[in-house]
């Protein structure tokens, strides 16, 4: 499975436990632990709530790594940045058809959102 980062494909060299939370995780359950690595799942492109959950934990002090699983577009990966992850796990049928350079194309995610601009920034 390709990791997506800042910086393109790259392997996956996480070799402690992760904790796995499903997009339908209830927020009020959510706690800011001191585990290295959370993963979120995305079951369909559609289903946003994967980012709701990351902002949160990222309110609530979560400072580990925090990786989006599934369904995950190159078009969603500024606003998964944005929303406090730090990768995006992928399969190899969407690797196909979404390769690299999608995704390096959103990969100034810190650049052209429009709070700053509304902000006048």
């Amino acid at each position: 499975m390709p990791i997506v980062t800042d910086t393109g494909f790259a392997q996956d060299t996480h070799n402690g436990p992760i904790r796995d939370l499903p997009s339908d995780t209830a927020p009020e359950t959510l706690d800011a632990s001191s585990e290295d690595m959370i993963r979120i799942d995305f079951p369909s492109f559609a289903d946003g709530r994967g980012f709701t959950l990351a902002r949160l934990l990222r309110l609530r002090g979560f400072r580990g790594r925090l990786r989006a699983r599934g369904h995950v577009i190159a078009d969603q990966y500024a606003m998964a940045r944005r929303a406090g992850f730090d990768e995006v796990e992928i399969d190899e049928a969407l690797a196909a058809r979404q390769p690299e350079d999608q995704w390096l194309a959103r990969a100034d995610w810190q650049a052209h959102d429009y709070q700053s601009r509304l902000r006048g920034a």
